[in-house]
């Protein structure tokens, strides 16, 4: 009988640990789910905002989804027992062992503000930045996600980003194009330079202002080398570099003028 008395408050006390964990479950599956579809929320109320940047966007969508979930866990804990107020105080007390412990993790955060505070990049620029260089398809609290032209998917902390110098391809709308062609000794460097300017209005994708630039740069050990200035749109930037040397190397061919190569002198001492 007395056996009997004993395992009652047992199973009770199994059964209320029993429920605490299932509403923990709960909590944290649900906080989980609010937590995501709120961010995306956010993310889509700010593209409907041709003024708020999509950087920004994604940044705060980021940090209302930790916040969430920050929000779940005290709750999660609240139902082991445990009181805000003694969490706050303990949370106080171990505020300067957690800060030591995750200076790198808290430095991307610091990082991520500044990238969103300058925005010295947005969503789509193509940069280099932090060891790589891509498209920006995303921003989150800690890390910043590009694309690169193989289509690889880089991920670098905003730390790295930030405590590096980074060069935004798309930033302007316009760019200038710097190509160098060698001619030999033999040639009339005026007329190598006119077939490259006959190249460049021929192809109409350079612009009349600032005018185009051709002048002889350097007289190398087997070539003299002309140089092209010539600014463009940045979204023509690499097709039309790339029809230019097409069609200077045939323009050069039909005037007779010979683009030289390295040429090696086997010299042999009679024996």
């Amino acid at each position: 009988m007395k056996e009997i008395v004993e395992t009652i408050p047992m199973s009770a006390e199994a059964m209320s640990w029993g429920m605490s964990i299932a509403q923990a479950i709960i909590f944290l599956v649900g906080g989980y789910l609010v937590a995501r579809l709120l961010a995306r929320f956010v993310r889509r109320q700010a593209l409907k905002y041709k003024s708020i940047d999509d950087t920004l966007g994604s940044f705060v969508s980021s940090v209302v989804q930790y916040l969430v979930l920050l929000i779940v866990f005290i709750a999660v804990l609240q139902v082991f027992g445990f009181q805000a107020t003694s969490l706050v105080a303990v949370l106080g007390a171990a505020s300067l062992a957690i800060g030591l412990s995750l200076q790198g993790t808290l430095s991307h955060v610091a990082a991520g503000v500044m990238l969103v505070v300058v925005r010295p990049f947005k969503l789509g620029d193509f940069v280099e930045a932090g060891g790589a260089s891509g498209t920006i398809t995303d921003m989150k609290l800690f890390t910043t996600r590009l694309t690169t032209p193989q289509n690889l998917e880089v991920v670098v902390p905003n730390g790295q980003m930030w405590g590096s110098t980074i060069v935004n391809y798309s930033q302007h709308d316009t760019r200038r194009l710097d190509i160098t062609f060698g001619i030999d000794y033999a040639d009339d460097p005026d007329k190598a330079a006119q077939v490259i300017t006959d190249m460049v209005e021929a192809d109409g994708r350079g612009l009349a202002d600032p005018a185009p630039w051709v002048r002889v740069v350097e007289l190398n050990e087997s070539s003299v080398d002309l140089q092209l200035r010539v600014w463009c749109k940045s979204s023509d930037y690499h097709e039309f570099k790339f029809a230019l040397l097409k069609s200077v190397k045939a323009g050069f061919d039909d005037a007779g003028i010979s683009i030289p190569y390295p040429h090696q002198v086997e010299i042999q001492r009679a024996s």
